[in-house]
């Protein structure tokens, strides 16, 4: 019999698609997954038949299968409480041995601008430039406003559809939007606090100095933010210190993190890399809250100046989120994980005015990197599945299970694979998402 509490991945997506009429409004499938959070919010929740990765397979020194079993796992306020054997005749929830990955984290993206949920609209050719695009921004975004909470929310479900229960969001901070923007996307965040997770980046998109949001910047640093953005310092405000230093002492200031746009790809691009390099040396507090988006002037480097940046951005502790781009030169994920940096990906745009081929599924960005890398080996594919995860693992490279254990968050997807190899390579499907112990569907 069918549980009346639930709700598939097929009713998920296609309520997804449906723009609400109002914040108060509810559709039928949403209900019915609230109901489901609320009834095991702050309980044990035990599913049987997990499928779970407990070593690799060897043929003298190459990994040519992962082992996986079937376990009990016990959840409990929102963490784990024991794996345990499994027993098919148990009292719980039934995973059918589904593989059991950690939920997906989509670590740049921008939550509070999209079209989805409204009718299908391409990108417009007249719009070339960034400074194109926040003059069109300057006149879309009011009438965006006015629906852009259940927006977000519609948004936010895609991605749930897809695994993902955590990400970074850059949200705008300049003269159009005010504040507004900023205190939408809360409000979305906090109707959707049960089963989704973001930190928030206030991101100067028109510029700090090019459209004066610096006052505005200083407002957002004091509200509930955990990073200060940037965007393209020498194209956009004309000097790459002034720039700098002003999202450098801001996040000082205020105990932020760094998270800035760069598209810049030639040598400005490289300079501000280096300068904020340089600041974050001189200021050891940024090490691992400093992050470069896109940085896409490391596309071009030779290989030598590529290892000598890669060296330095590791010893910053500053990592780099990508889109894992599929134009032009790939960026150099393999030479940045050489050297210890944190590499994050993320969709950033989904369906609106500055792109419109996100999917939402971070799981495919993963996939992607796979193959831009000629990563095909069990062994290589079960590692870049790190892009999609946040970096954690099931396996260590001894193949050796470090993931799920317990007191570990319970944060975790249910995926129609047999090992994280064939996840990542078929892009396979999630069949269901729990975030903080709450089942999300």
């Amino acid at each position: 019999m069918t549980n009346p509490n639930s709700i598939s991945r097929k009713d998920f997506i296609k309520s997804s698609s449906i723009l609400l009429a109002s914040t108060c409004l509810l559709s039928a499938e949403q209900a019915i997954a609230d109901e489901s959070v609320g009834r095991f919010s702050g309980k044990t929740l035990t599913l049987k038949n997990v499928r779970l990765e407990t070593g690799f397979e060897y043929d003298q020194d190459e990994v040519i299968k992962t082992k996986t079993g079937l376990f009990i796992i016990e959840i409990e306020d929102g963490k784990l409480k024991q794996v345990l054997p499994n027993n098919p005749n148990a009292k719980a929830i039934d995973a059918k041995g589904l593989l059991m990955l950690p939920a997906f984290r989509d670590m740049h993206i921008h939550l509070d601008k999209t079209y989805y949920g409204l009718p299908w609209q391409a990108h417009l050719k007249k719009n070339r430039s960034v400074k194109d695009m926040i003059a069109f921004e300057q006149q879309i975004i009011p009438e965006l406003l006015k629906t852009s909470i259940p927006r977000s929310e519609k948004l936010i479900e895609l991605l749930q559809s897809y695994g993902t229960s955590y990400a970074r969001s850059h949200v705008n901070i300049e003269p159009t939007s005010g504040l507004d923007s900023l205190k939408h996307l809360e409000s979305a965040l906090l109707n959707k606090k049960k089963s989704f997770q973001a930190e928030l980046v206030a991101f100067p998109q028109h510029g700090i100095y090019y459209t004066k949001s610096a006052e505005l910047l200083k407002e957002a640093a004091k509200m509930d933010i955990d990073f200060i953005g940037g965007l393209d310092p020498t194209s956009i405000d004309g000097a790459i210190e002034k720039h700098m230093d002003f999202v450098v002492q801001l996040a000082l200031d205020n105990g932020k993190g760094i998270d800035i746009h760069l598209h810049e790809p030639g040598e400005s691009g490289l300079k501000t890399i280096e300068y904020l390099i340089d600041k974050v040396m001189e200021n050891p507090v940024l090490k691992g809250k400093t992050y470069v988006s896109h940085a896409f002037a490391l596309r071009y480097l030779d290989k030598t100046k590529t290892e000598e940046i890669a060296e330095k951005l590791g010893a910053a502790k500053m990592g780099i989120a990508s889109t894992i781009p599929l134009s032009g030169n790939p960026m150099p994920i393999p030479a940045l994980y050489k050297h210890g940096v944190e590499v994050v990906a993320g969709n950033d745009c989904i369906v609106d005015h500055w792109n419109t081929f996100g999917t939402g599924s971070i799981l495919q960005k993963a996939n992607i990197a796979a193959q831009i890398y000629g990563y095909r080996t069990e062994f290589e594919l079960s590692r870049i599945l790190k892009l999609a995860t946040g970096s954690i693992l099931p396996l260590d490279d001894q193949g050796k299970r470090q993931w799920p254990k317990a007191g570990d968050k319970a944060n975790l997807v249910l995926v129609d694979a047999s090992c994280s190899a064939e996840a990542v390579s078929r892009v396979s499907p999630v069949k269901s998402l729990i975030h903080d112990g709450n089942l999300v569907f």
